[in-house]
């Protein structure tokens, strides 16, 4: 990057903790990542819109990888970043630098776990939605996450070679619960969310969309449950939603009819299809968890404050 900016570029790793980059007599915190994909560039972002605030440095974010997309949202909130192949944009006072066009390989997932697949995926939701379902036995775990007893046992062990789980006499004890949860948002995102969408769809006229909180979802057939940003409304009455995602485990029609859709590539509803057991006939909104893995992906500041709230109430156990 220095070849191509022909500006001066120093790292300095003296400060205990902590990595400095120095760009033409400018100092910038360090912010490391191996990746930055789609699939976690909201927790990314937020992160470092945390740090933007709490420093009185400008912060950089140092990658191997970064995504067109993740660039793109970087740029926008005015986050500085380099790649291993040399793009960066750093924009702070007097210093404007911008690469683009230098060949990025995507680096490869490392990591195949059956943890973070798609059984053991359904697997650790189970365990994070309620601090109680921590403690089942393996065959309530299968049948909640509907999921054979063997995908438990060998996720569970897994788990705990992970250091995720630490297990004492008489109960388990969840360890490193952010990591968890990072690690489970992301990997829900890229691995599970994808296998579980089942058609895009449009309100029919603007009535339906400014009514949705007021429409009838319950039916004895299954359930109809909001996530993402109407869900992210209900839960923090702070959001106005222009993106909506249901999960459901009727038939589409059915839905449809419900909510007054028609199918559309390019439609705003999102249909996902339920894939945990139980329903609560009390509730309009999917399990908070999912409610925040969507709001905190879509990487939208706006959506973002939303899912920090979430966490901060509704999944307080998880923190």
């Amino acid at each position: 990057m220095e070849e191509l900016s022909k500006v001066s570029i120093k790292v300095d790793s003296n400060e205990p903790h902590q990595v400095l980059l120095t760009v033409h007599n400018t100092t910038f915190i360090v912010e490391s990542r191996p990746t930055v994909r789609n699939s976690n560039q909201g927790f990314i972002v937020s992160q470092l819109e945390e740090m933007k605030n709490n420093n009185s440095k400008p912060i950089i974010l140092i990658a191997e990888y970064i995504s067109i997309k993740a660039t793109q949202e970087l740029k926008k909130r005015g986050i500085n970043y380099i790649d291993v192949a040399g793009n960066a944009f750093i924009k702070h006072q007097d210093i404007a630098i911008f690469v683009e066009g230098q060949k990025n390989t995507k680096k490869d997932k490392t990591n195949q776990s059956r943890a973070f697949q798609e059984a053991g995926l359904k697997i650790i939701f189970h365990l994070l939605n309620k601090p109680e379902n921590f403690q089942d036995s393996y065959r309530s775990i299968a049948e909640q996450a509907d999921v054979s007893v063997g995908s438990v046992s060998n996720v569970m062990a897994e788990l705990e070679q992970l250091n995720y789980i630490l297990k004492t006499e008489n109960k388990r004890v969840l360890k490193n619960k952010t990591e968890l949860l990072e690690r489970w948002v992301v990997d829900f995102n890229a691995n599970l969310r994808p296998r579980i969408l089942r058609k895009r769809m449009r309100f029919k006229d603007n009535e339906q969309l400014k009514n949705w909180r007021g429409l009838e979802l319950y039916s004895e057939n299954g359930s109809i449950l909001w996530g993402g940003e109407p869900g992210g409304a209900i839960l923090t009455d702070s959001l106005r939603p222009e993106q909506f995602t249901v999960f459901t485990d009727l038939e589409l029609s059915q839905v449809a009819k419900t909510l007054g859709l028609i199918p559309s590539e390019a439609g705003t509803v999102e249909v996902l299809q339920k894939f945990w057991t139980g329903n609560d006939t009390t509730s309009k909104t999917a399990p908070a968890l999912l409610v925040y893995a969507d709001l905190i992906n879509s990487g939208y500041g706006r959506n973002i404050e939303t899912a920090k709230k979430i966490l901060a109430n509704e999944l307080q156990h998880i923190q």
